[in-house]
């Protein structure tokens, strides 16, 4: 039988393993989910909304151990793992508030006498989830799916299982019936069996661009609504008249942040000429006062890669496009001999064809661009295959508006590094997937979107009916 385990990326400790779901295991936990939908999409707004309040309560009771837990099983540095706990309550908090008006039905003026819109839930929507954020990943899906009165259900990245199971136990902490959310402890093998299942109704994932083709695939020969969020490869784009200390400052903890596994990190630092030097600068100052060490330590703000293997990943990526003419100005190569730690690096002379522009780097590692002008900017932001989120950094406001229009981005933050946020729609456009989480965008996406039209019976016209 599979193992699937949990190991620490900072000490290459096995903390955990565990056996992978039968057939037989499999088969009772959907008939769960489908029993436990048949009665939960009857419950009220309201009653739903006690019960996510209440989880809200418990992640916020509980964000020191769970946070704990995060950084043990995936290496985030503790403040950030704990403060992603929180956010998840934030998101129950919302959507608890919000989903009714979000779900409530709505009128449409026709020819008959009443005409409105309803949104219905579908039933059980399986969720394939990454690592970097073993828990906002899950939430940002797990509030407004069961709000909406569908249920849950979770196959996580195999290296945090731990998570998973915490995330499950959180919902029947707060008092939500058996089945509304359930982990599935599999691995990818089985994900197309579960996908295929009469009984689940739709499918979001956030992953590679391998894994979203692959489930969008099986989902689409079943007819089944999918959600995708397949990575980034972000622009940071820096005009000439932008505050340098600050964007920089700022520019540093967009690329860092989690160790730089993060689909919206800001990846390629789109520079205009007449600052690249200056930029250089003080952006190299910013990486030289990063500490990487134990995550478990507070004051440490870059841990260890998740596994070995997005270790090799990064190594390759940054060696080959040095080979190809890239220059390394700091960090470029692997800290120390035991845990997945790689340094801090920044690298110059990027361009198309690199590994370090094209390919999505989830890691420390920061591509420099030089270019002549903002027309340039915005065309080298445009040149990639993936198109996430975008960060612009100007002091001409009106200027930066109309530019965000032609960067093609599912996000653009104007002098603020690219976040998700509950009250906004979160997604992408181009290979970085498509649909939205978040917001009521995000909610609405797992509904059947109804038509209802009322009239009292009357004898017909006369005249053909047209479709």
């Amino acid at each position: 039988m599979s193992k699937i385990r949990s190991i620490n990326p900072a000490t290459e400790e096995v903390l955990a393993e565990f056996d992978e779901l039968t057939d037989r295991e499999i088969e009772l936990k959907l008939g769960s989910a489908q029993s436990a939908y048949e009665k939960w999409r009857l419950v009220s707004f309201r009653d739903r909304a006690k019960l996510m309040t209440k989880l809200a309560e418990h992640l916020k009771q509980n964000s020191a151990k769970y946070g704990e837990l995060i950084t043990k099983e995936m290496g985030k540095p503790i403040t950030s793992a704990t403060a992603e706990v929180e956010k998840c309550a934030w998101a129950c908090e919302y959507y608890a508030e919000n989903a009714e008006k979000f779900l409530s039905e709505e009128p449409r003026k026709t020819s008959s006498e009443e005409s409105f819109l309803r949104f219905d839930p579908l039933g059980a929507v399986l969720a394939v989830m990454p690592w970097n954020f073993p828990f906002w990943q899950v939430f940002r899906f797990a509030a407004p799916t069961v709000m909406a009165g569908n249920v849950g259900l979770l196959k996580h990245a195999s290296n945090v299982p731990q998570s998973a199971l915490a995330i499950q136990e959180s919902f029947s902490a707060a008092g939500f019936p058996e089945g509304v959310f359930q982990t599935f402890l599999i691995g990818a093998s089985k994900v197309e069996q579960v996908v295929r299942d009469r009984r689940v109704k739709a499918v979001t994932l956030t992953g590679s661009e391998k894994a979203g083709a692959a489930v969008a695939s099986a989902a689409g020969e079943e007819i089944k609504k999918t959600v995708l969020e397949l990575g980034g490869s972000d622009p940071f784009i820096v005009l000439e008249d932008a505050d340098i200390v600050i964007t920089c400052a700022i520019g540093a903890d967009a690329r860092l942040q989690n160790g730089g596994q993060s689909c919206i990190a800001a990846k390629r630092f789109i520079v205009v000429q007449s600052i690249y030097e200056e930029f250089i600068e003080q952006f190299k100052l910013n990486y030289e006062h990063q500490l990487v060490g134990d995550p478990m330590e507070k004051s440490t703000t870059v841990g260890p890669l998740a596994t070995g293997q997005i270790l090799a990943d990064v190594a390759r990526q940054v060696e080959e496009s040095v080979r190809m003419g890239a220059k390394v100005i700091i960090g470029g190569k692997r800290r120390g001999d035991r845990g997945f730690y790689y340094e801090p690096t920044i690298l110059t002379g990027a361009k198309k064809g690199m590994p370090i522009f094209d390919e999505e780097v989830f890691g420390p590692a920061a591509a420099i661009v030089a270019v002549a002008d903002e027309a340039e900017a915005v065309r080298v932001a445009n040149d990639s295959e993936l198109g996430l989120g975008a960060s612009l950094w100007t002091r001409d406001l009106d200027k930066a508006k109309k530019l965000a229009a032609k960067i093609e981005a599912g996000s653009v933050f104007i002098n603020e590094m690219v976040v998700s946020d509950p009250r906004m729609p979160f997604g992408g456009i181009k290979k970085s997937g498509y649909g939205r989480e978040l917001s009521e965008f995000g909610i609405r996406e797992f509904v059947n979107v109804k038509s209802v039209r009322v009239s009292r019976p009357k004898k017909p016209s006369g005249k053909p009916a047209v479709e």
